[in-house]
């Protein structure tokens, strides 16, 4: 496994250890890919992700913009990935029903000392774009963690860090 998909792994792991509200929405989240700047994961839908009308709750895909931004921002290396400025999300189509799984993916647009921006794409069961959604984080108190790690750039090594396995 590369290492950077194992570092970003390791992060939604303390997010979920912090029995949070990540832990409490979609404890189910799987992170399938990780690179440098970049993340595919995926969500099973449950009864309790739904609207009233029995689809993906609008709710539960803004605060997957925030959760997946914030995994973008550690697939840059950085342990803690900051606090939320501005976030928002587009509806285009319905994210799916009970049982369906919904992909998405996650890019890091630009990053700098104080702020990351990153954007986020959800695809229905059918692969269809179902939303999409903006997120810039503070990053500028969070580098710097004795956590931070510096890969390769394909993200297959550790150049700077260290290096640990998730259970």
């Amino acid at each position: 496994m590369a290492a950077c998909l194992r570092f970003t792994r390791r992060v939604w792991k303390s997010f979920v250890e912090n029995k949070g509200h990540d832990q409490h929405c979609f404890p189910n989240l799987k992170i399938l890919d990780a690179k440098p700047g970049f993340l595919q994961a995926s969500l099973k839908i449950e009864p309790y992700n739904l609207n009233r009308v029995g689809t993906v709750h609008g709710g539960l895909i803004l605060s997957l913009t925030d959760t997946m931004g914030s995994l973008a921002v550690a697939t840059k290396g950085q342990f803690l990935t900051g606090v939320s400025v501005d976030i928002g999300t587009s509806f285009v189509k319905p994210g799916g029903r009970v049982g369906d799984e919904m992909r998405m993916s996650a890019v890091v647009v630009g990053i700098g000392k104080s702020l990351a921006y990153t954007r986020v794409e959800f695809f229905n069961a059918a692969g269809q774009l179902a939303a999409y959604g903006h997120h810039t984080k503070y990053v500028g108190k969070s580098a710097g963690h004795e956590n931070d790690v510096k890969f390769s750039e394909d993200g297959e090594t550790v150049l700077e860090g260290k290096d640990l396995d998730v259970d």
